[in-house]
């Protein structure tokens, strides 16, 4: 895997990825950007569709309430299907809830999250005229290079669509890969090994999203 950074020729076939429904994702828009950067999808409600969809890359998408998604993954199960695939260190890209269902524990509803990563989800304490949630385009800072963020993504000042009221805060920093600013500093995207996430909507975020999404297919098809 010397260029995670490369997307997929046409030449090859386009890599297979799942992406798990909850019921309160953004499914339709997530999907869309997925297919116009060219991974082939595959929507799964359980283990069984996932481990039938044979795919190579692995996408939890979700907006609403965390209590929701984290209770919709129990529930199918699919929760022991993403600890279990970050833990084999496989493509891995959770958006928006799809971040904070990573970790152990929530201030929204007082849940126990996948605790995959140490650390808390929190909400925004913030002076009245900032509002909640947080909604609207904000600009992210890298804090490391990476190859999700490869490709056309500059160092500093790329801006990126955001609606949450609550934020991560990994206990390890090294966890982050970018922050954002409202009214402080927070934490923006994750990643370890292949697994990836961003507090941000990549698909609500125009070109520089779609190339999010492009450099997670590429990752994919490199696996």
């Amino acid at each position: 895997m010397n260029s995670q950074s490369e997307t997929p020729t046409s030449e090859s076939a386009p890599p297979r990825v799942a992406v798990i429904d909850t019921g309160i994702c953004n499914l339709r828009s997530v999907t869309k950007a997925l297919e116009a950067v060219g991974a082939a999808i595959q929507v799964v409600r359980s283990p069984a569709e996932f481990e039938a969809s044979g795919a190579r890359g692995l996408v939890l998408p979700g907006v609403g309430a965390l209590r929701d998604c984290v209770a919709s993954l129990r529930a199918s199960k699919l929760d022991a299907t993403v600890q279990e695939w970050i833990a084999a260190d496989r493509p891995f890209l959770g958006v928006c809830l799809g971040m904070q269902a990573l970790f152990e524990h929530s201030e929204e509803g007082d849940i126990q999250g996948l605790g995959v990563f140490a650390g808390e989800v929190v909400r925004f304490r913030l002076p009245p005229e900032f509002k909640i949630p947080h909604m609207g385009w904000n600009t992210i800072r890298f804090r490391q290079p990476h190859a999700l963020l490869a490709a056309r993504l500059a160092a500093e000042g790329e801006a990126f669509y955001f609606v949450h009221s609550f934020h991560c805060v990994p206990r390890d920093p090294t966890l982050v890969l970018a922050e954002s600013d409202y009214g402080g500093a927070f934490c923006a995207a994750i990643g370890r090994g292949r697994c990836f996430a961003t507090q941000f909507h990549p698909e609500k975020s125009q070109a520089k999203g779609l190339q999010i999404y492009r450099n997670f297919a590429a990752i994919a098809a490199a696996a």
